[in-house]
């Protein structure tokens, strides 16, 4: 038998997933173009030509043993190096490779970082509507998720109420901007805000309290929106990145952590982020895409073709009578169901053909995912449905 644990996690396994593999079984019964799968956030432009020069060139450079072994467990120092002068020069930081752990993706990033921290029982505090498996790797080192209610006027973090769950038992916040699933950036007033509220209750408390940035989505923004750079206003601020989305490269698994010497008990913090890399199964972050990305540091995907999408999905969707806050980040719409029950409502969508993640899934019920990370005809081609199904409900 599995573990008690296990049993659970199967139990209340992914919901995106779960579409995702549905949407797979439609598209055998009605044909791949007559179903949209709006679910999985999984990019659908391609990474920039230098990432598969750079590939190229890594391989035929550099040393083998130096591109496919082993090396530090928080990555190559070169790699780590380069990083940390590219984030200096965009966010005037002052970083260097001893602030840098590379890692698996933003998730193998924030279980290093979560495993490093938490003991048993204690909280860690984030905003609904949140990326749900943040309550899976919480639990995974026997911490307690506490969901801040949300703010559904603007989706800003509920600062009111964060503060009020704030106890002796926190140890750390996760927050997500851009957001994963509105596409809210959270503003440098609420960045401030939140910070004075832990820095204040820090004192309180007398403790540490770290601030966990959850950052994959931090390229992907429109309208020259700025996404502030978190360890400029609070002092205990750790950062995860992924080069997922910004380099259309998920199934590559690449991120890092930064670490900045001003947390409490940085050295020690450091070290046990190193040992949880190799205790977690990761033993180090992918060698060669860790060289490969270290040489694309100035670049990124063509954030026009999703904001393209982003327009055509948003506008149609208003125009039809639904409600959302428009996306200023990420890839996803964040859409009021038009009944009381998500779970029925996306099951409406269903008998369309338009597959999209009840907010429930997201710690917010009543409103609904789609992930426009998609191609544009397929968008075009869903509209009729999506008229039709606000049509059936009144609209």
């Amino acid at each position: 038998m599995i573990s008690d644990k296990m049993m659970t996690y199967v139990k209340t396994s992914s919901v995106i997933r779960a579409m995702f593999e549905e949407g797979k079984r439609l598209a055998e019964i009605y044909g791949a173009e007559n179903v949209y799968d709006y679910s999985l956030g999984n990019p659908s432009v391609e990474p920039p030509a230098r990432i598969k020069e750079a590939l190229i060139d890594v391989l035929n450079e550099e040393n083998p043993n130096k591109v496919h072994g082993y090396m530090n467990n928080s990555g190559y120092e070169d790699v780590r190096e380069r990083i940390a002068l590219s984030i200096n020069e965009k966010h005037g930081t002052n970083y260097n490779a001893s602030n840098i752990v590379m890692t698996v993706g933003a998730a193998g990033g924030l279980n290093v970082i979560l495993k490093s921290l938490l003991n048993p029982g204690d909280e860690v505090i984030t905003f609904a509507p949140y990326f749900g498996e943040y309550r899976n790797y919480v639990s995974n080192y026997d911490g307690i998720l506490v969901a801040t209610p949300p703010n559904t006027e603007d989706f800003q973090p509920n600062l009111a109420e964060f503060e009020k769950r704030i106890t002796r038992k926190t140890k750390a916040v996760i927050i997500n901007s851009p957001n994963n699933p509105t596409g809210v950036v959270y503003s440098e007033e609420t960045i401030i805000k939140l910070a004075e509220i832990l820095d204040r209750k820090q004192a309180e408390y007398n403790l540490s309290i770290y601030l966990i940035s959850d950052e994959p989505y931090r390229e992907l923004v429109y309208d020259d929106v700025e996404v502030p750079y978190l360890t400029k206003y609070y002092r205990n601020t750790i950062i995860g990145y992924s080069y997922s989305k910004s380099l259309s490269l998920p199934g590559e698994r690449i991120g890092y952590l930064v670490i900045p010497d001003e947390v409490d008990d940085y050295e020690n913090l450091v070290s046990a982020a190193n040992v949880a890399t190799r205790i977690l199964g990761f033993v180090n972050a992918p060698s060669l895409i860790q060289r490969a990305v270290a040489r694309c540091l100035d670049v990124n995907v063509d954030i026009e073709i999703y904001n393209r999408n982003r327009e055509l999905l948003y506008n149609s969707l208003i125009s039809y009578g639904y409600e959302c806050v428009k996306p200023q980040g990420a890839f996803y719409l964040f859409v009021k169901a038009m009944e009381e029950d998500d779970v029925k409502f996306a099951a409406a969508a269903k008998k369309h053909n338009i597959l999209i993640v009840p907010g429930s899934s997201f710690g917010c019920p009543g409103y609904v995912r789609m992930a426009y990370c998609v191609n544009y005809d397929m968008i075009e081609r869903s509209l009729p449905g999506f008229n039709k199904l606000a049509k059936e409900y009144g609209r």
